[in-house]
């Protein structure tokens, strides 16, 4: 039970994080960032669930030397996040008939979700998160206590209904 507490925590603070970049990223330009009303963007919450159990899993039994270490980081982190891109925007403009994001505009697109240029991009994100970003937060996440766990998904539940029933 406290591994999946930890990855619903993982979730939630990443998807809170996300947000915010997107916030920050989407001031300069005209839009919104994400489809739920709430102060969350599960994109990147799912992401990182996944970048980080792919570590952990893969290189808790694995011990590589840290280049190697790194490349595989960054190819998984590219491909993961690219089709996890690519099924979201999917899935948002069929549910929703939102377009939040389209890389016609770049030069390596691969349809309107996805692009080489991004890939890249996501790949050194995935390297940003697994040595940078999550050692300095993982402490700070497994000591979330459970009812505050409970209350983000309660709320995420209750905001995912209302963006489906409302929009």
């Amino acid at each position: 039970m406290v591994i999946i507490m930890y990855y619903f925590n993982i979730f939630f603070i990443y998807s809170i994080l996300g947000h915010l970049l997107e916030t920050f990223v989407y001031m300069m330009h005209a839009g919104k960032s994400g489809i739920l009303y709430g102060f969350w963007t599960p994109v990147y919450g799912i992401g990182c669930v996944i970048i980080i159990g792919c570590y952990e899993i893969l290189f808790n039994k694995h011990h590589l030397t840290k280049s190697l270490e790194a490349l595989t980081v960054f190819l998984i982190g590219a491909v993961l996040l690219t089709a996890i891109e690519w099924l979201g925007g999917t899935i948002i403009e069929t549910i929703f008939g939102y377009v939040f994001w389209n890389y016609n505009d770049l030069k390596f697109h691969i349809g309107s979700y996805i692009a080489w240029e991004m890939a890249i991009v996501w790949g050194l994100c995935a390297l940003a998160l697994i040595f940078v970003i999550h050692p300095f937060f993982k402490r700070w996440i497994q000591r979330i206590p459970r009812i505050i766990t409970y209350t983000f998904i309660l709320l995420f539940i209750l905001d995912v209904g209302c963006t489906i029933y409302f929009k």
